[in-house]
């Protein structure tokens, strides 16, 4: 188009050395690739031992996120709930105590939201920190 003209007559006056190719592109186990072709639609190998040069395009995928809730209970100390937000979800005094409360007074509370390993590994942490002082605290996750 008209872009690609400008573009070319620029390059042009700059002396600057332009290529434009055509392309195949293929999925191979969820990896994208583009194979590069000449003008007669074969492929483009641009190396004299009969390689085919692909060019990857990983798709990344976002990990899924979990939330770690805490639930209420009628035993577990209000204190010992704000430790533990401070200590393992690394949330201030102040945060702390809003979601303490907010556990207290809902029944259930969001210490954070994590990918599943982080947020399996900080479930695990707080009950085995709860049991070693006899809190029956209790962490689900929840995939979000």
């Amino acid at each position: 188009g008209q872009l690609g003209s400008m573009l070319a007559i620029a390059a042009k006056k700059l002396n600057i050395k332009t290529e434009v190719w055509k392309a195949k592109k293929y999925t191979i186990d969820g990896k994208d690739y583009a194979m590069r072709m000449d003008e007669n639609n074969k492929p483009d190998d641009n190396d004299n031992n009969g390689n085919v040069k692909l060019e990857t395009n990983p798709k990344t995928k976002i990990p899924a996120l979990y939330r770690v809730l805490m639930m209420n209970d009628d035993y577990t100390p209000m204190e010992f709930v704000i430790e533990v937000l401070e200590k393992f979800f690394q949330k201030n005094r102040e945060e702390a105590t809003q979601i303490m409360l907010h556990v207290h007074q809902r029944g259930v509370g969001v210490c954070g939201l994590y990918a599943y390993d982080l947020a399996e590994t900080k479930a695990i942490q707080v009950m085995n920190y709860a049991r070693k002082f006899e809190h029956p605290l209790q962490v689900q996750l929840e995939k979000e």
